[in-house]
């Protein structure tokens, strides 16, 4: 499962966590919250770090107490792992602080957010966090927080009064291609089809026609919002199983150790191949042979590029130059 934000909090903030909590899932994201997700038995400090591969997003909280155990569990360190990996970070003054404290100074070159009144009245602030969320603002007025709360997001639709936004997604293009039927695909979970017409939109996004080849200039320098659309469309509707960025992160983990430079490396490919299920027994395996179920791999797909890209300089030199324009992209 996917986490839109991750809530780190100290513990004696607690109560005004779990209406922050209640209060995002009114507005339809789905948050993280250790109560919710840390089982009886299970060490905080490992969860919380596995917790990294599934939010899009932090917000620390900083209440009058301080952060308390955030800084026995380096928070800093946390912190630097989700700025490596493009995960945007958020930090939240409850009512009462004014400024982030001088211990947690690496905080203060994030925009921060702040809660300046009591908790369940402060609905500018839950705007200005949920605009840092996901990017998008809010159109919708405080009375969806005098609704009662359900347990389950599918229930969210179920509020006699206004309703929680519709998330619509992202069809950006720099070069006018329409990836409404990329959407469609994934969207029914058709994988397949999906990874094909990946290949055709991206072909056409540097002006060539299907069925032609990429170079490693064009991947070096293709164009950012069409790439952050295509991997945001995976990402989402695989639920941040698949998508390049996905791949990137894989690829430039220590245990592969890719760079991320346009450059073949065999070594750091073929432990690629073994990550994202590619390459079977040290043998790679055809493109006939692509598992397009959510079953696969992580970082399985898409796939496509990559066998194309292999028949003319390398699909090492393909993830690598994708990986490079990613990092360039922020994506």
């Amino acid at each position: 499962m996917t986490f839109d934000v991750f809530l780190a909090h100290n513990s004696q903030d607690k109560p005004k966590i779990r209406i922050i909590y209640k209060n995002l899932q009114k507005l339809g994201l789905n948050p993280w919250l250790d109560e919710k997700q840390i089982r009886p038995g299970q060490l905080y400090q490992d969860v919380i770090q596995q917790a990294i591969q599934q939010i899009q997003c932090v917000a620390v909280f900083i209440g009058t107490t301080g952060l308390g155990r955030w800084q026995a569990l380096e928070l800093h360190g946390f912190i630097s792992q989700c700025v490596e990996r493009h995960i945007p970070v958020i930090p939240v003054l409850l009512p009462g602080v004014q400024c982030i404290p001088d211990n947690l100074i690496f905080l203060r070159q994030f925009h921060q957010v702040c809660f300046e009144c009591d908790i369940e009245e402060d609905f500018e602030a839950f705007k200005t966090l949920y605009w840092g969320i996901t990017g998008e603002e809010l159109e919708i007025d405080n009375t969806i927080f005098s609704q009662p709360h359900k347990n389950t997001l599918d229930s969210l639709n179920s509020y006699p009064a206004t309703q929680p936004p519709t998330k619509t997604d992202d069809l950006s293009s720099e070069k006018g291609i329409d990836y409404t039927r990329l959407r469609d695909l994934l969207k029914a979970g058709k994988w397949k089809e999906a990874d094909a017409e990946t290949d055709r939109v991206m072909i056409q996004a540097v002006g060539k026609k299907d069925g032609n080849w990429f170079t490693k200039d064009e991947l070096l320098n293709f164009p950012c919002t069409d790439l952050g659309t295509i991997d945001q469309l995976w990402v989402k509707y695989s639920n941040g199983h698949f998508g390049f960025s996905v791949q990137k992160e894989i690829y430039l983990s220590k245990s592969v150790d890719g760079k991320a430079d346009g450059k073949y490396d065999k070594e750091a490919w073929d432990k690629f191949g073994d990550r994202v299920g590619w390459r079977v027994n040290s043998s790679w395996i055809r493109y006939k042979d692509v598992t397009f179920n959510s079953s696969a791999p992580r970082g399985h797909l898409p796939s496509l590029l990559w066998w194309l890209g292999g028949g003319v300089w390398g699909g090492g030199g393909v993830v690598s130059s994708l990986a490079s324009r990613l990092v360039k992209c922020s994506i």
